[in-house]
């Protein structure tokens, strides 16, 4: 009976060598799965970092625009305002009127006073009166018929005088005529060439010329302030503001419309100092809004020569106190009409030859 009790025994004690077995081979198991986890996800790593894509290149801004502020030149009464809010204007439709009886009232004083002038200088430019001048050509026709006369007779005197027909004493005489005559005709001439001639004298014509020249700028002036009481649209766009009404006296340069026309739109944008060697003038950029169709870009005019802080109210979700440069770039006019002062602008730049 003792020989089944060790035979057992022994089998008993073979039994722990084969549990120590399966448990080495049991604790290499999780190692191995670790191992390809690790090399699955670093090999996912890897290929994410060579097949990932830059990230895209945008700054945040917003659409402003340059006001057209229409003001009189000089102070006056308003009378009339010819436009509302939001109404679109042509270039040379009109926007308000002033009180003008005071500049009519003076270019109807400058007109009377160029025409005073002008009638002076005519009548210094003037001859002598028709009558007169038809006088002093007979009496120089009367002298040449009798300068003639004595002429003819003083050769016929001469030829006789040696036939002893004529005495020398008339002879003498006859030429003393001829020559009083011939005088009398040289003072005639001088005379009727007085009377065609202008009556002032040359200085005092210069004189009076200026004076209409002057009285004609003053009428120019005064033509000029009176057309200024009637203010005219200097270009198409849409009336952004009324700033005064009628009845109100407005200084000179104190507007009264704000116009906003369409080619003054531009994108007021801010570009962080580490990428401002990227933009440049005359670059051009896509520009994308709420609501606004594709296609839309406009071209960089402006660059800030300094940097700024961030400004307080900037649209972006990541903003942050750093330096950044202001920008501007003008849409084309057509594209410029979709934006509107003060909406939310992303700005991306565009590669020479490539459609936003």
């Amino acid at each position: 009976m003792a020989v089944p009790r060790c035979e057992h025994s022994a089998s008993r004690a073979h039994a722990p060598q084969k549990g120590s077995a399966s448990g080495e081979r049991g604790a290499i198991r999780p190692a191995l799965l670790w191992s390809a986890i690790v090399v699955a996800v670093a090999g996912a790593a890897v290929w994410w970092w060579m097949s990932r894509r830059p990230p895209v290149v945008e700054w945040q801004g917003y659409a402003d625009a340059d006001f057209v502020k229409v003001a009189p030149t000089q102070q006056g009464k308003l009378t009339e305002v010819r436009v509302a809010r939001g109404d679109r204007v042509l270039c040379g439709d009109p926007l308000f009127d002033q009180d003008e009886i005071s500049d009519r009232a003076a270019l109807d004083q400058a007109e009377e006073q160029l025409g005073q002038s002008a009638r002076q200088l005519a009548n210094l430019q003037a001859s002598s009166r028709t009558t007169e001048i038809q006088q002093a050509q007979a009496n120089l026709a009367d002298v040449q018929a009798t300068r003639e006369r004595l002429q003819t007779d003083l050769r016929r005197m001469e030829t006789l005088l040696t036939s002893g027909a004529v005495a020398v004493q008339a002879r003498d005489q006859t030429r003393a005529d001829f020559l009083s005559s011939a005088a009398k005709e040289r003072g005639l001439e001088a005379a009727l060439a007085q009377m065609r001639a202008p009556i002032g004298r040359s200085d005092e014509i210069r004189v009076q010329a200026a004076a209409v020249e002057a009285a004609r700028a003053a009428v120019a002036m005064a033509e000029w302030r009176l057309t200024q009481r009637h203010a005219a649209s200097p270009a198409a766009g849409v009336v952004a503001d009324v700033l005064a009404r009628p009845g109100e006296t407005v200084a000179a340069g104190s507007p009264v419309v704000s116009l906003l026309p369409e080619g003054n739109i531009f994108v007021r944008f801010f570009v962080p100092e580490e990428m401002l060697a990227r933009i440049h003038r005359g670059d051009r950029v896509a520009l994308a809004c709420d609501n606004c169709p594709a296609g839309v870009d406009g071209t960089v005019d402006f660059i800030a020569p300094q940097a700024e802080y961030t400004p307080p109210l900037i649209y972006s979700d990541t903003s942050r106190a750093k330096l950044v440069f202001m920008i501007e770039a003008r849409p084309a006019p057509d594209q410029a009409a979709q934006l509107n002062p003060g909406q939310p602008v992303t700005v991306r730049p565009m590669s020479p030859g490539t459609a936003p």
